[in-house]
């Protein structure tokens, strides 16, 4: 079989012919990765094989060269330089070729794959020629080429390092822009262009922030929201979204001149694309302005200036914006796709994101809306102004709301028997949102009953309503739970038997069945003792349904059947777990019935890592609740456990594997000493490992302080490797360019200060203390530079002071020169600590001072 065959069959709809394909291809790949990568450009460049075939081989080739996990990305990287030179050479002639080709599409996959390339090539200081071979292509007549070959430069832009092609940036932008002018004949020209520009937005900060450059920029994406194609406005309108998120402290003078104008129009378009693009660009500002009106309020709080304010750019268009919304929202679809994005939830979204903007003036603005048409005969109207309700309750100050919510809820309550499912819709939305975020403002003698009905008959409803009815629900557990259980109490018989009604059904559709589940999981858990005898009674329903899931399970035929059953497996852990944890160590006559059905269930589902994660994490619950009292059951738990954190390529299972080392360590206490030596190794191969993702690292981390806080001293068998291992992990320094790696540090430096913590709280007032003083300094320059970098979460300032005061209780004068350092008396006098570090902070200073007198 030739690769012309193989890769049609790559896309065949017959699964066994794919699949022959693949395998064939892949086994390929490994034998000979030059000749593979050959005989796919050969095929890429071929212009009389059909289009489908090309694309195949392009994205082939691309997918050979990138990988979103940045190991395999370097290990692709690595093997593609391993190629020989002319190798390389002939492919990327065939692909540079490729952009011209007479199929459109296989042009654009062209443009991924030499922008694949070129993010291998141009750091490694390879294919220098490329920028001066892409430029010039932009002046040649074929129109294709010149359309592939901005969707190149917008690739290669957006994927790269700047610095890379810092010295070319004025030449790249030329061709872009000039390919997005007003002039250009081509709208597929000026559409890539654009998309271009939003793609390289990042690359070109240094001529954005030169004014005459950046005027011309914007100039020119500008008219483009006016070109006659609306493909091209909406292309254009995405850019100024991106130049919006991107260069927001630079739009002041292009809002007052060209962009409110223009996006108020834009608003208006008849053409729904455009205008979603429009509203979007006004959500970016009011994402913004959100952001950075909680960073003012922080600063505020440390006494500091923000580096960043807000313009106020949506309050000062708040009368424009709010009637163009409010006129959006009423254009809903009898039957529009839920999960089809359109101009209605767009507006939607705008309005919502415009109160939190703006805050307290968002309620004079949208009320008469809301009081004109909530009784309106046309049911547009009245949803709308339900939805219009339902966005103006997150913004405002509380106490603006609370009359206003408690004069609309006795309608909303009544409109919950409306005659459209659309409108009932978002009043069972609207309603559960009030639960959730003004539960304050729902009177138990005057609404609680009357809500509580509605949402128990809505759970009879459409599947979509049943399931807001059960957010609804939950909400109202949480909140009302939290001030007023007794109020609740007398509620529990008959809404715990409706939901319980509601999750027979055979089907899951919206997700409503889980959202039953999940709301009898909150019910539980906000519950109070007089309502022991209804949670008693759903244990022993939950009990049983899982026993006769369990019983069933040879007679799954389907995967629709086996998902279903999947389902209602986790369904059932979930509410077990919140029973377990209400019970505390009062389930322990349930223990051995939990166990067994846990046990059989991890035995029967194999490798479905949702259902084996929710069932580890009821395991993980009971040893919590049971304390020592779970010791019985550890031997045959771990024989599914060990294999589980050996489950290196399941990252989310191996995360959820170790937590429960650390709860059963927390729960064993000393007797965990009989299990330490094999959680130890287990977690140390962990780390070493290169096929556990990173992240899953951390759990490691601060499991080994758990494991030292159970065994106490006897974590001296494994002090020095562990200390040596912390220490490596903090030794990391990251590339200032590679932000994601700077924040994978600032999260595993707190997981190491976890464990730091848990170590030096072992081993305080015991005889092998003396083991930690080596560490001393390792562990103080770790605590510095998570207290210097920026990014850290606010844990970060109380595991470090508590580091510190213990270090310094502990060995006073004997460590006085690291103490005396001048950054540990700047941060024990910081600004920037929060009032709950406060007092934490201050008994460090005085340990500190004691020990440097």
């Amino acid at each position: 079989m030739n690769a012309s065959e193989l890769l049609a069959n790559t896309l065949s709809p017959d699964a066994a012919l794919r699949t022959d394909a693949v395998q064939k291809l892949e086994s390929a790949s490994r034998e000979n990765f030059p000749a593979y990568m050959l005989m796919l450009s050969a095929e890429l460049g071929n212009e009389s094989s059909p289009p489908h075939v090309r694309n195949a081989a392009g994205l082939a080739l691309k997918n050979a060269l990138t990988a979103k996990e940045s190991a395999r990305s370097e290990e692709y990287s690595n093997r593609w330089l391993a190629v020989p030179p002319e190798t390389r050479s002939k492919i990327k002639h065939d692909s540079l070729l490729a952009l011209g080709s007479s199929s459109k599409q296989v042009g654009t996959v062209a443009a991924q794959l030499v922008a694949a390339i070129a993010t291998v090539e141009l750091p490694n200081g390879q294919w220098p020629e490329l920028v001066e071979l892409l430029l010039s292509f932009m002046g040649q007549s074929n129109i294709n080429l010149r359309v592939a070959t901005l969707q190149a430069i917008g690739f290669i832009c957006e994927s790269i390092d700047p610095s890379v092609l810092s010295q070319r940036s004025n030449e790249i932008l030329t061709a872009v822009v000039h390919g997005a002018r007003k002039d250009e004949p081509s709208s597929d020209v000026q559409f890539a262009a654009i998309t271009a520009l939003k793609n390289s937005l990042d690359f070109v900060r240094d001529n954005f922030e030169r004014e005459g450059e950046r005027n011309y920029i914007m100039q020119v994406v500008c008219e483009a929201t006016q070109n006659s194609s609306p493909a091209v406005q909406v292309a254009a309108f995405e850019c100024l979204v991106a130049i919006m998120a991107y260069y927001y402290h630079y739009m002041s003078f292009y809002m007052e001149q060209a962009l409110f104008g223009l996006t108020v129009l834009g608003m208006k378009h008849p053409d729904s694309n455009v205008a979603m693009q429009a509203v979007e660009f006004w959500s970016t500002v009011c994402d913004e302005e959100i952001n950075l009106n909680k960073e003012a309020l922080q600063a505020s709080e440390y006494g500091e200036t923000p580096e960043l304010e807000s313009k106020n750019f949506a309050k000062v268009a708040l009368p424009e914006l709010v009637p163009v919304l409010l006129t959006l929202m009423t254009r809903q679809e009898e039957d529009a796709d839920e999960d089809e994005w359109n101009i209605s939830m767009s507006a939607s979204y705008c309005l919502g994101a415009l109160a939190q903007a703006v805050q307290d003036p968002i309620v004079a603005a949208v009320m008469p809306f809301i009081e004109s048409n909530i009784r309106s005969e046309d049911w547009h109207l009245r949803e709308a102004a339900v939805m219009a309700f339902s966005c103006i309750l997150d913004g405002p100050d509380p106490s603006m709301l609370n009359t206003l919510v408690n004069s609309a809820l006795p309608i909303l309550i009544h409109m919950m028997a409306d005659s459209n499912l659309q409108v009932k819709d978002t009043v069972a939305w609207t309603l559960g949102k009030v639960c959730d975020v003004l539960v304050q403002t729902i009177q138990p003698d005057v609404h609680l009953p009357h809500l509580v009905v509605a949402f128990v008959g809505g759970l009879q409803d459409s599947p979509r309503i049943a399931a807001n009815c059960c957010w609804g629900l939950q909400n109202l557990a949480e909140g009302m739970g939290a001030y007023s259980e007794l109020t609740m109490s007398s509620y529990y018989e008959g809404v715990i038997q409706a939901l319980l009604r509601l999750t027979e059904s055979a089907n899951n559709e919206a997700n409503y069945r889980t959202a039953a589940y999940e709301c009898l999981a909150t019910w539980v858990t906000n519950s109070s003792t007089e309502t022991r005898p209804q949670i008693e009674n759903l244990s022993h329903i939950i009990l049983q349904r899982m026993e006769h899931l369990i019983s069933v399970h040879n007679q799954i035929l389907g995967m629709d059947d086996r998902n279903n059953w999947n389902d209602l497996q986790s369904n059932f852990c979930s509410v077990l777990i919140s029973i377990v944890r209400k019970f505390g160590h009062e389930i322990k006559p349930n223990a051995d019935r939990i166990m067994t059905l846990i046990l059989q269930l991890i035995s029967l589902v194999g490798k479905v890592s949702t259902v084996l994660e929710d069932a580890f994490l009821v395991v993980g619950t009971l040893a919590s609740s049971l304390e020592q009292d779970f010791e019985p059951y550890i031997s045959a738990f771990l024989q599914f456990l060990f294999p589980a954190l050996k489950a290196h390529e399941d990252s989310q299972l191996c995360t959820i594997a170790v937590g429960i080392i650390g709860d059963i360590s927390r729960a064993l206490g000393e007797k965990t000493k009989e299990y330490s030596a094999g959680f130890m190794q287990l977690l140390s191969e962990n780390l070493q490992s290169n096929a556990l993702n990173r992240d899953a690292k951390i759990p490691i981390l601060e499991c080994f302080g758990d494991i030292a806080l159970a065994i106490g001293p006897a974590f001296e068998d494994y002090l020095d490797h562990t200390m040596n291992v912390l220490r490596q992990a903090g030794s990391i320094t990251p590339n200032p360019l590679d932000y994601e790696l700077q924040d994978y540090l600032s999260v595993l430096r707190e997981g190491i200060l976890e464990a730091y913590t848990g170590i030096i709280t072992t081993f305080k007032g015991t005889e092998q203390v003396r083991l930690l003083q080596p560490h001393i300094q390792d562990i103080l320059e770790l605590v510095m530079a998570a207290l210097l970098d920026e990014n850290h979460g606010d844990p970060v300032y109380g595991l470090s002071y508590g580091i510190i005061g213990d270090l310094a209780e502990i060995f006073g004068a004997q460590i006085k020169p690291l103490l005396l350092q001048d950054w540990v008396a700047a941060e024990l006098k910081s600004r920037r600590c929060p009032p709950e570090n406060k007092q934490t902070m201050r008994w460090a200073r005085e340990m500190v001072k004691r020990a440097t007198v």
